[in-house]
């Protein structure tokens, strides 16, 4: 297993880590707290909402996903090793962006979807934080995704 591999690996399982506090956030905003004994509740706040704990849980898992399965198809792809880097720590880069722009959306009036305000809710320095990491990630998935439907396509060509 090569470097890229393995830290498209381990950022991977990361991300599902934190997708998966994230599904306790939810548990926390949908019954107030951590059940411990039925009809006990021990309060537990999560800020946000509920969609946005689903978000943060859902979301999550599939970029996490989105790594380990790209990590795993790495060495099938018919690239360079300059862009094998690339494409590894592009597609970590996404998902930890994403995963800052869940977490941190949720906590912001207008979502983190704009710098500024939005019929959603005004704009904040939070929710540039939240907006600024993911912005590019939107546009680097879809280029990453090409370039390794590129490498299987040139790969099966050539056989």
């Amino acid at each position: 297993m090569t470097f890229c591999q393995k830290f498209m690996i381990a950022n991977g399982l990361l991300v599902v880590l934190v997708a998966m506090v994230a599904g306790f956030m939810l548990l926390f905003s949908l019954v107030g707290g951590l059940e411990i004994w039925p009809g006990k509740i021990i309060v537990m706040d999560a800020y946000g909402t509920t969609e946005g704990w689903v978000r943060a849980h859902t979301g999550g898992l599939l970029n996490g996903m989105l790594v380990l399965v790209m990590g795993q198809l790495l060495p099938s792809l018919d690239l360079s090793s300059g862009m094998r880097k690339f494409m590894a720590y592009g597609f970590v880069y996404i998902a930890w962006s994403f995963t800052i722009f869940y977490w941190v959306g949720n906590a912001t009036a207008n979502r983190s979807l704009t710098l500024g305000d939005s019929p959603l809710g005004e704009s904040s320095f939070t929710s540039i934080i939240g907006f600024l990491p993911g912005f590019p990630s939107v546009f680097l998935v879809i280029v990453l995704l090409i370039v390794a439907v590129k490498a299987v396509v040139v790969r099966s060509e050539i056989r």
